[in-house]
């Protein structure tokens, strides 16, 4: 399954020259927040593959005007081809902002999701906005991650764990991919595409 993970900032490449081939072989696009819902909607009608999404924690109009066309993974897992996957969106709260979180709230989040990891026996991806924490966060308190999602980590072991909000261009201390125990982690700043199955995806991923 090939997927294409996106967030943060709109990929001009797919956005103002539409060319369909470009995402022909693109079998799921994931949203891990901080884009326009018109980008989502227009990627619905430019691929025929799923777009699932997470909030990001400037993802305000998504109340009003929801990317249309696209499935929202907040709070479940979401099974797709036999692939599960978790959908938590956000980032720490550092204002009055929604879409943000103390750690304990983002703590009774995953609480309320015992049945369902225990119904699908955990998950395969995790999707979040927010990185985990000291996993390619910032030390600031806008950019820091969560502990929690270490922790889910950890317990359930997925194999990729996808995030945003960190940007590349932050600096050459944020990284495109790492990985953590059995998990690899993504950054899907702007764009990148990868191959589920793939064993080794340092050398499979790509920005088209």
């Amino acid at each position: 399954m090939k997927i294409l993970a996106i967030a943060d900032e709109e990929s001009k490449y797919l956005w103002e020259y539409c060319d369909k081939s470009k995402l022909a072989d693109i079998d799921l696009i994931i949203s891990c927040g901080d884009l326009e819902p018109d980008y989502l909607s227009f990627l619905v009608t430019l691929s025929s593959a799923p777009v699932l999404y997470v909030h990001g924690n400037h993802d305000r109009k998504y109340d009003k005007t929801p990317p249309e066309g696209c499935i929202c993974i907040e709070d479940q897992i979401y099974v797709h081809e036999g692939v599960r996957i978790l959908g938590l969106g956000g980032s720490m709260r550092y204002s009055s902002g929604t879409h943000q979180y103390t750690e304990w709230q983002m703590k009774q989040r995953v609480k309320k999701l015992r049945f369902q990891l225990l119904k699908k026996r955990g998950f395969d991806i995790l999707v979040t906005h927010a990185p985990a924490y000291q996993l390619n966060d910032g030390r600031d308190l806008p950019h820091q991650g969560f502990q929690i999602f270490r922790t889910l980590i950890e317990k359930y072991r997925p194999k990729y764990f996808l995030h945003g909000h960190v940007h590349l261009s932050y600096g050459s201390a944020h990284k495109r991919y790492d990985k953590y125990q059995d998990t690899h982690v993504i950054n899907a700043f702007e764009k990148c595409v990868f191959e589920f199955e793939d064993e080794n995806p340092p050398e499979s991923l790509s920005v088209l």
